[in-house]
């Protein structure tokens, strides 16, 4: 059974549960204080289910979440009811990104650049974030290396279990290193029996100069390429590498 983003958005906080949103939201705080011109309005783009807005709200910014998913964007404020925290969620494809005015940071991770389907896109990508940032804001966001889809995606299988779900995920590597994703999931159901859905999507690998070259054309002048969410330096083996750049 194929399922789509209505049922993903609810196996994506399970599969994200390794993910340190409290130290990210202390690596982007600590990048704007240092070198964001404005401190005040902090875009999330494709924010998913909201956990690094609602991190980042608590620190004290107006955060705008950006997704185009219905489904993730509904499990985003189920998340944040009643918390009473700046934060406003729009349903928009990051490509065509349109907002209400500047903002003072604009942040994408966990490879969420690496969904898109090719240049053209990460060119437009780019070219709306450099509309909506104002000239002394930050672009923090993270890509894919080559290392971590030939050595690490490539075409292995891997298995993630829980109380309530399992899920198979299996990738095959393609001749331009993009990686294709199938996901199984298998969900307990009140009777002790699974209930199968299934997804599948592409992560493609954008060379490091093509990104340099889009950023510079979009008036990003690059501060530095970090290994994973750290601040030490991007290496041979990164598997993910963290851009962060201004807005000039």
């Amino acid at each position: 059974m194929n399922f789509g983003y209505q049922r993903f958005a609810q196996f994506y906080d399970r599969l994200t549960g390794n993910v340190d949103y409290d130290l990210i939201a202390d690596l982007v705080h600590g990048l704007i204080q240092k070198y964001a011109d404005y401190k005040e309005v902090v875009l999330d783009l494709a924010c998913g289910t909201g956990s690094l807005s609602e991190k980042l709200a608590q620190k004290g910014y107006d955060v705008v979440g950006v997704d185009n998913s219905p489904e993730m964007l509904d499990a985003a404020l189920q998340k944040l009811d009643g918390k009473d925290l700046p934060v406003t969620f729009l349903q928009q494809d990051l490509t065509e990104l349109e907002l209400y005015g500047a903002v003072d940071c604009t942040v994408c991770i966990l490879d969420s650049f690496n969904h898109l389907s090719n240049k053209q896109q990460l060119q437009k990508a780019f070219e709306r974030v450099s509309m909506y940032t104002c000239v002394g804001g930050l672009f923090v966001f993270d890509l894919n290396t080559e290392y971590k889809h030939k050595q690490v995606l490539a075409n292995n299988a891997f298995n993630f279990d829980n109380e309530d779900c399992f899920c198979a995920w299996q990738n095959e590597l393609a001749e331009d290193l993009s990686v294709h994703i199938y996901l199984d999931f298998f969900e307990k159901d009140d009777d002790g029996r699974y209930t199968r859905y299934s997804d599948d999507f592409t992560e493609i690998l954008f060379e490091d100069s093509f990104v340099e070259s889009a950023l510079a054309e979009n008036s990003f002048e690059l501060i530095g390429r970090f290994d994973d969410f750290s601040l030490d330096p991007a290496k041979q083996t990164s598997q993910r590498i963290l851009w962060v750049c201004k807005r000039v």
